[in-house]
């Protein structure tokens, strides 16, 4: 993998203590859940501005991140980055805190060039254990995945003839709100086109919110199609959902963390 970036404030390095993702948790909470109130994110985690569900969904992103799988070339599959800035709080010299985090997958149609994406969506997703008995729940987030991943699984197919052949995914930017708009998002971004370089020339997507897709475009992601349209049942049509739209860079994406 690429080597951490860091500017005179920030600091981009991959998560490796597990002890990292409680904060990282409160962090997502944070802009997904209190500030955005992200109908996906917040349906993904259930009790998420409670401590008991603060800590399971703690649990969740360390299960994940101690289960990623490795490719060919021995590159985790999954990586959960994190962004770090000077504790000014904190009286200790050269204390750091986490102000962001990242989670970017390669992913692929082919075993050995990244995660091959599950046919059975309630167990890939592990919604059999987040929402047991609950048929609906498990029916709503199948559906609302299918309509978001949509186009992403539409480009792995097109990488399938690539060497190698596979893409970079961002699928989660989170900052804390209280660190905003001090170009960390921007870092996370670029570690990730950096990586999706250093792999053989990866097309980088994303499925962009309203607040992350300006920092994106400045970094070379283009929008193709409209806004994502999910098709729910029509018991679920009364859901707000978020606005997301796709984005990607092309197969040899060329920004660097040094721009």
């Amino acid at each position: 993998m690429a080597t951490p970036n860091s500017t005179s404030q920030v600091s981009i390095q991959p998560i490796t203590d597990p002890g990292d993702f409680l904060r990282c948790f409160a962090i997502t909470a944070s802009a997904f859940g209190t500030q955005t109130a992200d109908g996906i994110w917040t349906a993904f985690n259930p009790g998420w501005d409670t401590p008991e569900g603060k800590i399971s969904g703690a649990a969740r992103m360390q299960s994940r991140w101690a289960s990623r799988s490795f490719n060919s070339a021995g590159n985790p599959n999954v990586v959960f980055l994190k962004a770090t800035v000077p504790d000014l709080s904190s009286s200790g010299a050269g204390s750091e805190v986490i102000a962001g985090m990242a989670i970017w997958v390669q992913a692929s149609t082919m075993q050995d060039h990244g995660d091959v994406p599950g046919t059975d969506l309630v167990k890939a997703l592990g919604l059999d254990t987040l929402y047991p008995s609950d048929e609906s729940a498990q029916r709503f987030i199948c559906q609302v995945i299918k309509s978001l991943t949509k186009q992403r699984r539409e480009v792995m197919k097109e990488a399938s003839t690539r060497n190698p052949p596979a893409i970079l995914g961002l699928d989660l930017c989170a900052v804390d709100p209280a660190f905003q708009r001090r170009g960390i998002a921007a870092e996370l971004v670029k570690w990730g086109l950096d990586e999706a370089n250093r792999r053989g020339g990866l097309e980088a997507v994303t499925e962009a919110s309203k607040k992350g897709r300006s920092v994106y475009a400045k970094l070379g992601f283009q929008q193709e199609g409209d806004e994502i349209e999910y098709v729910l049942d029509d018991e679920f049509r009364d859901r707000v959902m978020p606005s997301n739209i796709f984005m990607r860079t092309g197969t040899s994406p060329k920004i660097s963390a040094q721009k």
